[in-house]
């Protein structure tokens, strides 16, 4: 609740015979008292006539004004969560302890995410400015970045996962909907810590960023498909690959998972080909309430993925019902269902075609041929004319491969001949490599055990993957979470501030879900940025003797989304809560 009970005071102070008027709010700290903010007024006579003018104007003077709607919805999420009390629970203080809890360092590091990220430096001034503390006690000058070094360095990987996998328990205890079909991906964030800095968990490694050169970190999230909330999530080393991080981490991820499905029968995980291999499908084989969905390489069946399309009929789901209401039947996804042998096994095997996709794939390949053909022309009149560097034949094939590679293309669509007495160069499309790979543009294959799903569910669930996708591109989002690029140098911290990170991306979408009841389809980015514009203010009004605290006049987003958490503003413009 909006908390009005702690109002400014006005304060006297005399200065070389001269008095001074501030506007003061000051906090009870122990058996000291802290001055919170003050504002400097002027002198008897300024503001005096400050008030006189007021008086004639009958208009309030504003005195101050700070964020509040954002920090007041990350405040009401966490009365529901309770992450403060999660992490004081497993990283208990001590006697000596000064300031705010463990627990409470790690609650205004994961607002600050959700809301506008800054650096631990900056942290405490970006909370001074806005009315965290009339929703919470704090002394804002406490978080700094040597406090946040300090508390966060009492913090062991241990403890860490012990507080994700109860903020996890808490959340879905919150939430009571057991997950039936789960997604499972993976990324890396790059730091920019030096090469002889000690990491186990910064490596180089393949970076999914293009910044193959700087140390990387690794992240796997599962995430609920209904829901979309991360359920488990994992940090590992850089260099890790993906199969083999699955590998590591599925019986700890099954696990939590059969802990959130207590009741169901089953229960499917959906990942990409990156996890395939022998030893994760045959640990899923051995669980009888789990079962997978997984894509396959086109270039390993290629005589199944280039299958007519006559055999594909239209699939009901929900991309293809978008297209049909907007009376684009073209572009509709087709499917061809089937069985294969793979891993020891019978599975079923779908293969999707996607119209849209196969365009573009088309265009790009076109664009890329051409680029080939004019560096191609280049060649053949550099080794016509014999200049140096151009006449040897093998160099000029080397660098034709070099370029491909650049182009992310193959080198089978040009074939490159050198003439008999080896003064000409030619070179000409390879009509039948280009058909074979045209043939494939647009096609998915999808494998599952689940036998008894239809055509449409199976793809379905695996178009689903983009909700894990589309979180791992929102912790990178320079605007909200923003988990990299990294500028902690241990292990221990960056442990911490990955933590914080998931934590914000749940409360992310847990804002969305608070929301969702009252306003249908608004994204957390548009709640936080209108919630943002809601600020408080500190008043004073003609004739009081005393100023005042009240919300600016709320927009009628502003009003639904203080609805969604139970609260409304009255006609003097103070935040109450709603009559049940």
């Amino acid at each position: 609740m909006y908390n009005t009970a702690r109002m400014p005071h006005l304060y006297k102070k005399k200065a070389q015979g001269r008095t001074y008027w501030y506007l003061r709010e000051t906090a009870r700290e122990g058996r000291k008292v802290r001055v919170k903010w003050q504002k400097y007024l002027g002198t008897p006579e300024t503001l005096l006539a400050k008030l006189e003018k007021a008086e004639t104007d009958r208009k309030p003077l504003k005195i101050r004004s700070e964020e509040f709607g954002s920090i007041f919805m990350a405040n009401e999420l966490e009365k529901v969560i309770d992450t403060i009390g999660i992490v004081d629970s497993i990283v208990p203080g001590n006697k000596r302890e000064k300031g705010p809890s463990v627990g409470e360092y790690f609650f205004y590091a994961w607002v600050n995410r959700l809301i506008e990220p800054k650096s631990k430096n900056m942290i405490g001034t970006w909370f001074s400015r806005t009315a965290i503390d009339t929703l919470r006690r704090v002394n804002t000058q406490e978080l700094t970045s040597k406090r946040y070094w300090d508390k966060w360095d009492r913090v062991s990987r241990e403890q860490i996962e012990a507080i994700g996998k109860a903020f996890f328990e808490r959340v879905w205890k919150v939430r009571k909907r057991e997950p039936e079909c789960v997604l499972f991906e993976t990324t890396n964030y790059y730091s920019y810590m030096a090469s002889e800095t000690e990491s186990e968990l910064f490596e180089r490694g393949y970076s999914k960023d293009g910044k193959h050169h700087l140390r990387q970190v690794g992240l796997a999230l599962l995430v609920d498909t209904g829901s979309r909330l991360p359920l488990f999530y994992r940090e590992y080393s850089g260099n890790e690959h993906d199969s083999q991080l699955f590998n590591q981490i599925i019986d700890e991820m099954f696990g939590a998972l059969c802990g959130f499905n207590s009741t169901k029968q089953r229960l499917t995980v959906v990942f990409d080909r990156g996890m395939n291999s022998e030893d994760n499908v045959a640990f899923i084989d051995d669980h009888r309430r789990i079962h997978f969905i997984t894509t396959y390489s086109t270039y390993f069946a290629e005589d199944l993925a280039a299958m007519d399309l006559k055999h594909f009929s239209p699939l009901t789901i929900r991309h293809n019902d978008e297209l049909m209401a907007h009376g684009n039947r073209v572009d509709c996804m087709l499917g061809y269902r089937t069985t294969l042998e793979l891993w020891g096994k019978q599975r079923t095997v779908v293969v999707s075609f996607n119209p849209k996709t196969q365009r573009k794939k088309r265009y790009r390949m076109e664009q890329k041929l051409e680029r080939i053909r004019q560096a191609l022309l280049t060649f053949r009149r550099n080794y016509r004319e014999k200049r140096p560097h151009w006449r040897n034949f093998e160099a000029i094939v080397q660098r034709y491969h070099r370029l491909c590679e650049q182009l992310h293309i193959g080198a089978q669509y040009y074939r490159i001949q050198q003439s008999s007495d080896g003064t000409e160069l030619s070179f000409r499309k390879d009509v039948y490599q280009i058909a074979k790979a045209e043939v494939l543009f647009g096609k998915n294959i999808i494998v599952t055990d689940n036998t008894d799903w239809t055509t449409d569910d199976i793809v379905q669930a695996s178009l689903d993957r983009w909700r894990v996708e589309k979180a791992f591109r929102d912790t990178k989002s320079k605007q909200h979470i923003s988990t990299h690029p990294m500028f902690h140098w241990t292990d221990s911290k960056i442990r911490c501030h990955l933590l914080t990170c998931i934590i914000a991306l749940t409360m992310r979408r847990l804002l969305e879900l608070q929301v969702e009841p009252v306003i249908d389809q608004i994204s957390a980015e548009r709640i936080i940025e209108e919630m943002r514009a809601l600020r408080s203010l500190v008043i004073w009004y003609p004739g009081s003797k005393k100023p005042r605290q009240q919300l600016e006049e709320p927009t009628s987003l502003q009003n639904d989304v203080l609805k969604a958490f139970g609260y409304g503003v009255d006609d003097s413009w103070v935040l109450q809560p709603l009559s049940a």
